[in-house]
């Protein structure tokens, strides 16, 4: 249950990246509906945060605990700091900071399932 989860929020990271890179590209600033949508991915990652610790509490643990589980807390930090940060912002560099955060969490849902794995 836990590896499809991090498919759908490592899409839903890229999904929020594409949509920053239109914005960054048109020279915008982030608009309110993006924060909304930093905070649906920001949900479904406090929902897998929720299943892994359910897990550990029941024995299955990745390969390299504290790897994994420093990698799970910074995707949890990376997307309010970056959206507290573009809300102060209000230019173009705002699309970038959420994009670059959206990139990042996006490749730490990669990075977590290879730590799971052993890899």
């Amino acid at each position: 249950m836990w590896f499809p989860l991090a498919l759908v929020v490592a899409v839903l990271a890229l999904l929020l990246a594409g949509w920053a890179t239109v914005r960054t590209i048109r020279d915008q600033p982030v608009v309110l509906r993006q924060l909304w949508g930093a905070a649906v991915v920001e949900a479904a990652l406090l929902i897998e945060v929720v299943i892994a610790v359910v897990l550990a509490v029941n024995g299955t643990t990745p390969a390299d605990v504290p790897t994994f589980w420093g990698y799970l807390v910074t995707t949890l930090v990376i997307l309010p700091v970056a959206a507290a940060w573009a809300f102060a912002e209000r230019t173009r560099w705002s699309s970038v900071v959420l994009l670059v955060a959206a990139l990042t969490v996006a490749f730490l849902q990669y990075r977590l399932l290879q730590v799971w794995a052993g890899a």
